[in-house]
């Protein structure tokens, strides 16, 4: 298998990568995989985001919209987020705190990410915020679309999770 199909075939198993997670799969050196994936990107084959810190890659086939949740997917603070507000209708700021089990300024951060993004919404009740995935069913298409890769290799058994969902 020659370069360029080695990096497809890693971005159409990991939907969402980012440049260093492809390095270490792939075993590429920086200039090698940049050379190659720019000529990906140039002749239509990937679709590239970048963003400031840095830079993610998916199929062709992959929605902005997907992008999007995948990109919250793959990071273990949004993820765990998501994952409680789809076993739950909704949730309070301070039960979401709780269940990941982060700083409440962590999942504050996040949760406003998540908001820009369209992705969860808050209504006040009682006065307090209460927060809830804007459309349950996109996050769970997303979810079992690009299942099982979509989630990093992590420690914490989130994966173990997903295969229940």
């Amino acid at each position: 298998m020659n370069r360029s199909s080695q990096i497809i075939d890693v971005i159409e198993k990991n939907p969402g990568i980012k440049f260093r997670e492809i390095m270490r799969e792939t075993g590429m050196k920086n200039g090698v995989l940049s050379y190659h994936t720019r000529k990906l990107e140039k002749i239509g084959v990937v679709k590239v985001e970048r963003s400031p810190r840095q830079t993610r890659f998916y199929p062709l086939g992959v929605t902005n919209e997907d992008s999007v949740l995948i990109k919250s997917l793959r990071q273990e603070t949004p993820r765990q987020i998501l994952l409680s507000l789809l076993e739950e209708e909704s949730l309070a700021f301070n039960k979401i705190v709780e269940k990941v089990k982060k700083s409440p300024s962590t999942v504050s951060t996040y949760l406003s990410q998540l908001i820009e993004d369209e992705i969860i919404e808050f209504k006040i009740i009682d006065v307090k915020k209460s927060f809830r995935i804007k459309d349950k069913e996109i996050v769970q298409s997303a979810i079992n679309k690009y299942h099982p890769t979509l989630i990093e290799r992590s420690a914490d058994g989130l994966a173990d999770i997903f295969n229940s969902l």
